[in-house]
């Protein structure tokens, strides 16, 4: 899809590869809302509880497993990803999501739809996932947090699309065929997605970046990422940032229930409100990683984490409106740090090398997410309230802003 024009201006879907740059955000959001679809797994677990005569425990281990193969085949990917190329990478996840959701609507045993949709869709989406970071990352050396930001809303946002669609083809065909036709659908969409997304020439930038931009100082790189201060001060913070956001999204539904006393069909309208939080988030953050030191962005983020757990410590029974407002901060900062994570791993490390830096920062989404899924209902158990997980939540912000301070600095 990439040409060079007869004098050497180069060409993107037939534009000037500067403004042409600007229509791979909205395929990358495509590409991402397919494979966000793993987080709209609730519409299907009451109707396969019934055919399968599963119990809701056993109906959320796809959806779990989805999640750990996702988060264990980034880090993979991300060292391929420089070998095989863009675009058939992307393809080959889009190929192996589809087969996932395909194979999973034959599936009669909650075993095999753990093999199916967990392993098979689950590892499809950490194939493809970070391909489109890499080629906006690429294709914008000036706005590189922006365009990140831009484009993994479509992972964020993809709930508010796949979900209702889901329930809509469910209704009107029952689970099995929605299955095999939302396969069908998003195999064929990232497959066509893919054939765009071709990094530019090494060395490639738009015209309007400074001189100063263009060649940054490569010795301001560390040697090693690993062995890196930097390294490990964000992956603790983006670890505590997915733990505390990964933990209210699980329980934002029961906790809107138990303290808030709001009914369940507020509870559960509420969360398409989170969702546009949550997705409005990156942007903006990756536009703050842009222009302040990512410690400073950081900071405000476990700041606002703190206003929120300090209005949920304190809430009364029956204070929708400090629920609401609460939660909303917390989604908010998750989707933050989706898009500060790989905005500062642009900035401190070398970004020729992002798909693998990356792949292995992104390890901490998962240690996040399966503490975080894990701890927020065994501290409720314990203690009989919810409360007593906001102050935990509160006590790792603390954390992460003395982290952030000490070690989220782009030196050594």
């Amino acid at each position: 899809m990439v040409t060079l024009h007869h004098d050497s201006e180069l060409k993107l879907f037939g534009l000037p590869a500067d403004l042409g740059r600007w229509l791979l955000i909205p395929l990358g959001m495509g590409v991402l809302l397919c494979l966000g679809s793993v987080y709209s797994w609730s519409i299907f677990r009451k109707p396969l509880e019934g055919e399968l005569q599963i119990s809701a425990t056993e109906s959320l281990l796809p959806y779990t497993v989805a999640l750990v193969f996702y988060a264990a085949l980034m880090p993979i990917a991300g060292f391929y990803i420089p070998r095989v190329g863009t675009r058939v990478m992307a393809a080959i996840g889009g190929l192996i999501v589809g087969l996932g959701y395909l194979l999973s609507s034959f599936a009669t045993q909650i075993g095999t739809m753990i093999l199916t949709y967990g392993v098979i869709a689950g590892t499809g989406v950490g194939i493809a996932y970070g391909v489109p970071m890499v080629v906006v990352a690429r294709w914008f050396p000036d706005k590189k947090g922006l365009a990140v930001g831009l484009t993994i809303i479509g992972f964020g946002l993809s709930p508010l699309i796949t979900a209702p669609l889901a329930n809509e083809l469910i209704n009107a065909y029952t689970v099995r065929p929605t299955l095999r036709i939302l396969g069908i659908l998003f195999m064929l969409i990232v497959l066509a997605i893919a054939t765009t997304l071709k990094l530019p020439p090494k060395g490639w930038h738009p015209p309007q970046m400074t001189a100063t931009a263009i060649a940054p100082n490569i010795h301001a790189y560390p040697a090693s990422m690993i062995k890196s201060r930097s390294f490990y001060g964000l992956w603790i913070c983006y670890a505590i940032g997915t733990f505390i956001g990964l933990s209210a999204i699980g329980i934002s539904s029961s906790v809107g229930e138990e303290m808030a006393q709001i009914d369940s069909s507020l509870a559960a309208v509420s969360v398409s409100l989170f969702a546009l939080f949550n997705g409005a988030s990156r942007p903006l953050f990756g536009w703050l990683s842009d222009r302040f030191r990512p410690h400073y962005v950081a900071i405000a983020s476990y700041t606002l984490i703190l206003v929120a757990c300090v209005l949920m410590i304190q809430a009364q029974p029956g204070q929708v409106v400090t629920y609401l407002v609460a939660f909303c901060l917390f989604w908010f900062c998750l989707g933050g740090w989706l898009a500060m994570a790989p905005t500062s791993t642009l900035r401190f490390f070398n970004p020729d090398q992002y798909a693998q830096n990356y792949g292995i920062v992104f390890t901490a989404y998962g240690v996040g997410a399966l503490a975080g899924t894990l701890t927020a209902g065994q501290i409720r158990d314990a203690f009989g309230s919810y409360v007593y997980v906001f102050y935990g939540m509160a006590g790792l912000a603390i954390v992460g802003i003395g982290v952030a301070s000490g070690l989220l600095r782009p030196k050594g």
